[in-house]
Protein backbone atom coordinates (compact mmCIF):
# COMPACT_ATOMS: atom_id res chain seq x y z
CA UNK A 1 0.00 0.00 0.00
CA UNK A 2 2.88 2.38 0.73
CA UNK A 3 4.25 1.85 -2.79
CA UNK A 4 0.80 2.57 -4.23
CA UNK A 5 0.52 5.74 -2.14
CA UNK A 6 3.86 7.01 -3.39
CA UNK A 7 2.79 6.40 -6.99
CA UNK A 8 -0.46 8.27 -6.39
CA UNK A 9 1.49 11.18 -4.88
CA UNK A 10 3.77 11.31 -7.93
CA UNK A 11 0.82 11.11 -10.32
CA UNK A 12 -0.97 13.96 -8.57
CA UNK A 13 2.24 16.00 -8.64
CA UNK A 14 2.43 15.73 -12.42
CA UNK A 15 -1.32 16.19 -12.90
CA UNK A 16 -1.29 19.47 -11.00
CA UNK A 17 2.12 20.55 -12.35
CA UNK A 18 1.99 19.43 -15.96
CA UNK A 19 3.00 22.59 -17.79
CA UNK A 20 6.61 21.88 -18.70
CA UNK A 21 6.91 24.52 -21.40
CA UNK A 22 7.69 27.20 -18.81
CA UNK A 23 11.49 27.21 -19.46
CA UNK A 24 10.61 28.48 -22.94
CA UNK A 25 7.73 30.84 -22.12
CA UNK A 26 9.31 31.97 -18.81
CA UNK A 27 5.78 32.58 -17.53
CA UNK A 28 3.09 30.78 -15.58
CA UNK A 29 0.42 28.72 -17.28
CA UNK A 30 -2.91 30.57 -17.78
CA UNK A 31 -4.76 28.08 -19.95
CA UNK A 32 -8.23 26.56 -19.48
CA UNK A 33 -7.13 24.06 -16.82
CA UNK A 34 -6.33 26.94 -14.46
CA UNK A 35 -9.99 27.01 -13.39
CA UNK A 36 -9.60 23.54 -11.82
CA UNK A 37 -9.15 23.38 -8.05
CA UNK A 38 -6.08 21.43 -6.98
CA UNK A 39 -6.90 19.12 -4.06
CA UNK A 40 -3.59 19.85 -2.31
CA UNK A 41 -1.51 22.92 -1.58
CA UNK A 42 -0.12 23.85 -4.99
CA UNK A 43 0.74 27.48 -5.76
CA UNK A 44 -1.14 29.14 -8.63
CA UNK A 45 2.03 31.05 -9.56
CA UNK A 46 4.22 27.98 -9.85
CA UNK A 47 5.39 28.08 -13.48
CA UNK A 48 4.52 24.39 -13.94
CA UNK A 49 1.12 24.52 -12.20
CA UNK A 50 -1.90 23.69 -14.36
CA UNK A 51 -4.41 24.18 -11.51
CA UNK A 52 -5.05 26.76 -8.82
CA UNK A 53 -4.40 26.50 -5.09
CA UNK A 54 -7.60 26.29 -3.03
CA UNK A 55 -6.18 28.37 -0.17
CA UNK A 56 -4.93 31.07 -2.54
CA UNK A 57 -8.30 31.15 -4.30
CA UNK A 58 -10.15 31.28 -0.98
CA UNK A 59 -8.14 34.33 0.04
CA UNK A 60 -8.83 36.01 -3.29
CA UNK A 61 -12.52 35.36 -2.74
CA UNK A 62 -12.47 37.14 0.63
CA UNK A 63 -10.34 40.04 -0.63
CA UNK A 64 -13.12 41.07 -3.01
CA UNK A 65 -16.19 40.45 -0.84
CA UNK A 66 -16.23 43.91 0.73
CA UNK A 67 -15.91 45.68 -2.62
CA UNK A 68 -18.69 43.55 -4.11
CA UNK A 69 -21.03 44.40 -1.25
CA UNK A 70 -20.18 48.12 -1.18
CA UNK A 71 -20.63 48.50 -4.92
CA UNK A 72 -23.95 46.67 -4.81
CA UNK A 73 -22.83 43.90 -7.16
CA UNK A 74 -23.43 41.20 -4.52
CA UNK A 75 -21.27 38.86 -6.57
CA UNK A 76 -19.60 36.35 -4.28
CA UNK A 77 -18.23 33.25 -5.99
CA UNK A 78 -18.89 30.02 -4.09
CA UNK A 79 -17.17 27.69 -6.57
CA UNK A 80 -13.97 27.67 -4.51
CA UNK A 81 -15.66 26.87 -1.21
CA UNK A 82 -17.88 24.33 -2.95
CA UNK A 83 -14.91 22.55 -4.53
CA UNK A 84 -13.07 22.41 -1.21
CA UNK A 85 -16.23 21.23 0.54
CA UNK A 86 -16.80 18.40 -1.95
CA UNK A 87 -13.18 17.23 -1.60
CA UNK A 88 -13.36 17.49 2.18
CA UNK A 89 -16.68 15.64 2.33
CA UNK A 90 -15.34 12.76 0.26
CA UNK A 91 -11.82 12.22 1.60
CA UNK A 92 -10.98 14.96 4.15
CA UNK A 93 -7.29 15.05 5.05
CA UNK A 94 -6.60 11.98 2.94
CA UNK A 95 -5.62 14.65 0.39
CA UNK A 96 -2.65 15.54 2.59
CA UNK A 97 -1.35 11.97 2.56
CA UNK A 98 -2.07 11.10 -1.05
CA UNK A 99 -2.31 14.20 -3.27
CA UNK A 100 -0.40 17.17 -1.80
CA UNK A 101 2.98 17.95 -3.45
CA UNK A 102 4.28 19.78 -0.38
CA UNK A 103 3.36 16.81 1.79
CA UNK A 104 5.40 14.55 -0.49
CA UNK A 105 8.31 17.01 -0.31
CA UNK A 106 8.29 16.84 3.50
CA UNK A 107 8.17 13.04 3.48
CA UNK A 108 11.25 12.89 1.25
CA UNK A 109 13.09 15.31 3.54
CA UNK A 110 12.26 13.17 6.56
CA UNK A 111 14.03 10.19 4.97
CA UNK A 112 17.37 12.01 5.33
CA UNK A 113 19.30 10.20 8.10
CA UNK A 114 19.18 12.29 11.29
CA UNK A 115 17.93 12.17 14.87
CA UNK A 116 14.11 12.22 14.84
CA UNK A 117 11.97 14.21 17.26
CA UNK A 118 8.28 14.48 18.07
CA UNK A 119 6.23 17.65 17.65
CA UNK A 120 4.49 19.13 20.69
CA UNK A 121 0.79 18.22 20.33
CA UNK A 122 -0.50 21.71 21.17
CA UNK A 123 1.22 23.11 18.04
CA UNK A 124 -1.47 21.42 15.92
CA UNK A 125 -3.86 24.25 16.79
CA UNK A 126 -1.66 26.93 15.19
CA UNK A 127 -2.89 26.01 11.70
CA UNK A 128 -6.49 26.75 12.68
CA UNK A 129 -5.40 30.21 13.75
CA UNK A 130 -3.73 30.73 10.37
CA UNK A 131 -6.91 29.58 8.62
CA UNK A 132 -9.13 31.93 10.62
CA UNK A 133 -6.93 35.01 10.69
CA UNK A 134 -4.60 34.96 7.65
CA UNK A 135 -6.93 33.21 5.18
CA UNK A 136 -10.33 34.58 6.21
CA UNK A 137 -10.39 37.57 8.58
CA UNK A 138 -7.41 39.64 7.40
CA UNK A 139 -8.25 39.41 3.66
CA UNK A 140 -11.85 40.25 4.53
CA UNK A 141 -11.34 43.17 6.93
CA UNK A 142 -7.78 44.55 6.43
CA UNK A 143 -8.61 46.45 3.25
CA UNK A 144 -6.92 49.30 1.39
CA UNK A 145 -8.37 52.57 0.16
CA UNK A 146 -9.89 50.77 -2.82
CA UNK A 147 -11.82 48.35 -0.60
CA UNK A 148 -9.77 45.24 -1.38
CA UNK A 149 -7.61 43.10 0.89
CA UNK A 150 -4.41 41.12 0.53
CA UNK A 151 -3.90 37.34 0.35
CA UNK A 152 -2.06 37.40 3.67
CA UNK A 153 -1.11 33.74 3.94
CA UNK A 154 0.23 33.55 0.39
CA UNK A 155 1.97 36.91 0.59
CA UNK A 156 3.62 36.67 4.00
CA UNK A 157 3.86 33.02 5.03
CA UNK A 158 3.30 30.14 2.61
CA UNK A 159 6.56 28.13 2.22
CA UNK A 160 5.04 26.02 -0.56
CA UNK A 161 4.50 29.15 -2.64
CA UNK A 162 8.07 30.29 -2.04
CA UNK A 163 9.45 26.91 -3.11
CA UNK A 164 7.16 26.36 -6.10
CA UNK A 165 6.72 29.92 -7.39
CA UNK A 166 8.85 32.58 -5.73
CA UNK A 167 12.28 31.03 -6.19
CA UNK A 168 11.68 29.58 -9.70
CA UNK A 169 10.24 32.85 -11.02
CA UNK A 170 13.24 34.97 -10.01
CA UNK A 171 15.40 32.62 -12.08
CA UNK A 172 13.01 32.63 -15.03
CA UNK A 173 12.55 36.41 -14.91
CA UNK A 174 15.76 38.02 -13.53
CA UNK A 175 14.13 41.47 -13.70
CA UNK A 176 12.01 40.48 -10.68
CA UNK A 177 15.11 40.42 -8.47
CA UNK A 178 15.16 44.22 -8.36
CA UNK A 179 11.83 44.16 -6.50
CA UNK A 180 12.84 41.65 -3.85
CA UNK A 181 12.51 43.00 -0.33
CA UNK A 182 11.97 41.99 3.25
CA UNK A 183 8.81 40.02 2.46
CA UNK A 184 10.69 37.65 0.17
CA UNK A 185 13.49 37.33 2.74
CA UNK A 186 10.91 36.50 5.42
CA UNK A 187 9.31 33.82 3.25
CA UNK A 188 12.67 32.27 2.37
CA UNK A 189 13.45 32.13 6.09
CA UNK A 190 10.11 30.39 6.76
CA UNK A 191 10.78 27.91 3.94
CA UNK A 192 14.28 27.08 5.21
CA UNK A 193 12.87 26.72 8.74
CA UNK A 194 10.32 24.12 7.63
CA UNK A 195 12.83 22.31 5.40
CA UNK A 196 15.21 21.84 8.32
CA UNK A 197 12.36 20.94 10.67
CA UNK A 198 11.06 18.32 8.21
CA UNK A 199 14.39 16.51 8.33
CA UNK A 200 14.10 16.04 12.08
CA UNK A 201 10.32 15.74 12.52
CA UNK A 202 7.59 14.22 10.38
CA UNK A 203 5.47 16.63 8.29
CA UNK A 204 5.88 19.72 10.52
CA UNK A 205 4.12 22.10 8.14
CA UNK A 206 1.14 19.75 7.72
CA UNK A 207 0.85 19.27 11.46
CA UNK A 208 1.31 22.85 12.63
CA UNK A 209 0.78 25.41 9.88
CA UNK A 210 -1.23 24.25 6.87
CA UNK A 211 -4.61 26.04 6.68
CA UNK A 212 -5.77 23.68 3.94
CA UNK A 213 -5.15 20.73 6.24
CA UNK A 214 -7.06 22.61 8.94
CA UNK A 215 -10.01 23.06 6.58
CA UNK A 216 -10.08 19.40 5.53
CA UNK A 217 -9.75 18.35 9.17
CA UNK A 218 -13.21 19.82 9.85
CA UNK A 219 -14.65 16.88 7.89
CA UNK A 220 -12.92 14.17 9.93
CA UNK A 221 -16.16 12.77 11.36
CA UNK A 222 -18.34 13.02 8.26
CA UNK A 223 -16.05 12.23 5.31
CA UNK A 224 -17.05 9.36 3.05
CA UNK A 225 -13.63 7.67 2.79
CA UNK A 226 -11.84 7.11 6.08
CA UNK A 227 -10.01 4.62 8.26
CA UNK A 228 -12.19 2.69 10.68
CA UNK A 229 -11.34 0.82 13.87
CA UNK A 230 -12.68 -2.61 14.80
CA UNK A 231 -12.77 -2.31 18.58
CA UNK A 232 -13.33 -6.07 18.97
CA UNK A 233 -10.05 -6.91 17.23
CA UNK A 234 -7.95 -4.10 18.73
CA UNK A 235 -5.87 -5.13 21.74
CA UNK A 236 -4.41 -1.62 22.27
CA UNK A 237 -0.84 -2.76 21.59
CA UNK A 238 0.13 0.75 20.46
CA UNK A 239 1.85 -0.35 17.24
CA UNK A 240 -0.15 2.23 15.29
CA UNK A 241 1.25 5.02 17.50
CA UNK A 242 4.84 4.42 16.47
CA UNK A 243 4.34 4.57 12.68
CA UNK A 244 1.88 7.46 12.31
CA UNK A 245 3.55 10.42 10.54
CA UNK A 246 1.00 12.78 12.11
CA UNK A 247 1.38 11.64 15.71
CA UNK A 248 -2.13 10.14 15.85
CA UNK A 249 -2.95 7.43 18.42
CA UNK A 250 -5.48 5.79 16.15
CA UNK A 251 -6.82 3.18 18.57
CA UNK A 252 -7.59 5.98 21.04
CA UNK A 253 -9.10 8.47 18.57
CA UNK A 254 -10.17 6.91 15.23
CA UNK A 255 -11.71 10.19 14.06
CA UNK A 256 -8.67 12.28 14.98
CA UNK A 257 -8.58 15.47 12.93
CA UNK A 258 -4.88 14.95 12.24
CA UNK A 259 -5.30 11.60 10.46
CA UNK A 260 -4.31 11.77 6.78
CA UNK A 261 -5.35 8.16 6.01
CA UNK A 262 -1.86 7.25 4.82
CA UNK A 263 -2.58 3.67 5.99
CA UNK A 264 0.80 3.20 7.66
CA UNK A 265 -1.07 1.94 10.72
CA UNK A 266 -2.86 -0.77 8.73
CA UNK A 267 0.48 -2.28 7.76
CA UNK A 268 1.64 -2.81 11.35
CA UNK A 269 -1.68 -3.87 12.87
CA UNK A 270 -1.36 -7.64 13.42
CA UNK A 271 -5.04 -8.09 14.24
CA UNK A 272 -6.55 -6.37 11.22
CA UNK A 273 -8.29 -3.86 13.47
CA UNK A 274 -7.78 -0.86 11.17
CA UNK A 275 -9.41 -0.81 7.76
CA UNK A 276 -10.20 1.55 4.93
CA UNK A 277 -13.93 2.30 4.81
CA UNK A 278 -16.15 3.93 2.21
CA UNK A 279 -19.48 5.05 3.58
CA UNK A 280 -18.97 2.87 6.64
CA UNK A 281 -18.30 -0.29 4.60
CA UNK A 282 -14.88 -1.92 4.86
CA UNK A 283 -12.97 -2.23 1.57
CA UNK A 284 -9.70 -3.59 2.98
CA UNK A 285 -8.74 -6.41 5.27
CA UNK A 286 -10.75 -9.46 6.23
CA UNK A 287 -12.84 -10.09 9.27
CA UNK A 288 -10.99 -11.94 11.97
CA UNK A 289 -12.23 -13.32 15.25
CA UNK A 290 -10.63 -11.56 18.21
CA UNK A 291 -7.94 -13.66 19.77
CA UNK A 292 -8.23 -14.58 23.42
CA UNK A 293 -5.20 -14.39 25.64
CA UNK A 294 -3.83 -17.77 26.71
CA UNK A 295 -4.36 -18.60 30.35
Amino acid sequence: MEVMRKWVQVIFFFLTNGYWNFPVTKAIYKGPLKVVCSPGLNCYSCPAATTYCPIGALQQLFTGVRMSIETGQLYIGLYVIGSMGVIGGFVGRMVCGWACPFGLFQELLHKIPSPKFNIWPFLRYFKYGLLIFMVILLPLFAIDEFGTGDPWFCKYFCPAGTLEAGIPMIFLQPALRANLGWIFSLKVFILVFFIIWAVFASRPFCRTSCPLGAFYALFSRVKLVKLGLDHNNCNHCGACHDVCPMGVRFNESPDDMECISCMSCTKVCKRDAIRLEIGGLSVSGQQKEPKSNPI
